[in-house]
């Protein structure tokens, strides 16, 4: 089975909607299930991506990349 890449737009909207179901009182394998995605996968967006908008999180992904970046042009 192929695995889906989710860019960092539709991962903000998925936790959006999933903190929406969370509010009206389902449970978090009920929503995980609805959207598509597994229980750790949720809980690493969470964890990775709770409490950006969409800004800031395409900014932490530009820092990333740059960061990686200059970690393999200068050797330690």
């Amino acid at each position: 089975m192929a695995r889906k890449r989710y860019t960092t737009e539709q991962i903000i909207g998925l936790l959006r909607e999933a903190e929406v179901r969370l509010g009206q009182g389902q449970a978090i394998g009920t929503i995980c299930r609805g959207i598509g995605i597994s229980e750790q996968s949720y809980n690493r967006w969470r964890r990775d991506y709770g409490g950006l908008k969409l800004d800031q999180a395409k900014r932490l992904k530009d820092l990333e990349r740059e960061n990686d970046r200059l970690k393999r042009r200068c050797p330690s």
